[in-house]
């Protein structure tokens, strides 16, 4: 089967070694079959340097660009698609500290020696009921001396089982005329944090994305990254995460839905018709236009995600479209990724329903993209509007 989830870098060298991808995607069925986590995968990229690859080399990171960590992503998400989508939630903060460090800011300092160390970031933004993310929050924020008490309830806690820092949004209301949002890390230590085991899902299983409850846990103002006015959009390292983690989150579905295409073309090479005189489907018309659309389709959204990622890391000037490309980034990637998995199975035929078969876990883990935020309903209403000039 021919690999061919690079970015079309020629200087590209892969910071995952194949034989271990190879082991990720063997044990991508145990976790998904067991509902486990992938703390074996996690060791391994651990151990590779894969937590702190976008750290500056010079406060002991690797050093790669917005660019190579998307290429690495969809790679990884091509074996082990659980194992990409929970990193990614590690990823997406460890960025925007690199851009920080590069730029001089150094007040996160604290952090970045803490990804170096090893340590799991992960990300507290779900809430129940709270349908605009980091736009507002269900959990309080109290002000006390020395900063916060914050109480509420986080769902989609990715990486429940290893993170060490959560970085979490929470509503402040001691003035009820001028609400605030405020953000800032916490550390699993922290007396009131408590974890519920409640992820039972179609896919992405491995990602262990249980609840979170934080039961009047002290946040200090030194672990206070941003306070913005209720209303208004974050500033710094926090909009700073939107680049890192809406063009991964298209990447790691387009990886998903390549590696399906992929098995795919090789089963229809494969199975034989007898309608064909025992000749391989691949000669049928139906299964060529069906391939077709599929790489076509991939074609399209490739170079959507590379053209992004590769402008955004050389610093080009996005203008008044800069989130609208973010937005759609995330919205194509998946989308296309989820019509390209479809296509998987129809060109594979009906054995592809068989659990044992890879197509049937892809399937199912592809099925996520749609309901990260910004969900499919919350990026077209702001698509629209903003083409209309109705913002």
């Amino acid at each position: 089967m021919t690999e061919t989830t690079a970015l079309p870098d020629s200087d590209t060298e892969w910071l995952i070694p194949e034989d271990a991808l190879e082991r990720f995607r063997e044990r991508a069925v145990v976790h998904d079959r067991d509902n486990t986590f992938f703390a074996e995968d996690l060791d391994d990229l651990r151990e590779l340097g894969y937590l702190r690859a976008a750290i500056p080399r010079e406060h002991g990171g690797l050093g790669l660009t917005l660019h190579q960590v998307n290429a690495e992503q969809r790679r990884l998400a091509a074996h082990a698609p659980a194992t990409a989508l929970g990193i990614n939630m590690h990823l997406y903060w460890t960025g925007p500290l690199g851009d920080a460090l590069r730029a001089g800011d150094t007040s996160l300092k604290w952090l970045a020696d803490e990804v170096v160390a090893g340590k799991v970031v992960a990300a507290g933004h779900g809430e129940p009921g709270n349908d605009v993310s980091i736009d507002d929050s269900t959990t309080v924020a109290t002000p006390v001396e020395g900063g916060y008490r914050l109480s509420g309830h986080k769902i989609f806690t990715s990486l429940s089982p290893a993170w060490q820092w959560l970085g979490v949004h929470a509503r402040d209301n001691s003035d009820p005329d001028h609400p605030k949002i405020v953000h800032g890390f916490i550390s699993r230590d922290q007396e009131g944090v408590s974890t519920v085991e409640t992820w039972d899902t179609l896919g992405v299983r491995a990602t262990a994305s249980h609840d979170t409850l934080l039961d009047d846990v002290f946040l200090p103002a030194d672990r206070v990254v941003e306070i913005v006015d209720l209303g208004q959009p974050p500033t710094g390292y926090i909009a700073g995460v939107f680049p890192w983690v809406l063009p991964a989150l298209g990447n790691i579905y387009l990886g998903v839905a390549r590696r399906a295409l992929d098995v795919a073309i090789a089963t229809a090479r494969s199975r034989t018709a007898v309608s064909l005189g025992g000749e391989s489907v691949a000669h049928k018309p139906f299964t060529q236009y069906h391939v077709a659309e599929a790489e076509l389709a991939l074609e399209g959204v490739t170079g959507q995600l590379d053209a992004l990622t590769a402008a955004l890391t050389d610093g080009a000037d996005l203008g008044d479209r800069a989130l609208l490309r973010l937005f759609a980034a995330k919205e194509n990637g998946t989308r296309v990724a989820r019509t390209v998995t479809d296509l998987a199975l129809e060109i594979a035929g009906a054995g592809s329903l068989h659990r044992r078969g890879e197509l049937e876990r892809l399937y199912r883990d592809v099925r996520a993209g749609s309901f990260h935020p910004p969900n499919t309903d919350s990026i077209r209403a702001y698509v629209g509007a903003f083409a209309l000039g109705v913002l």
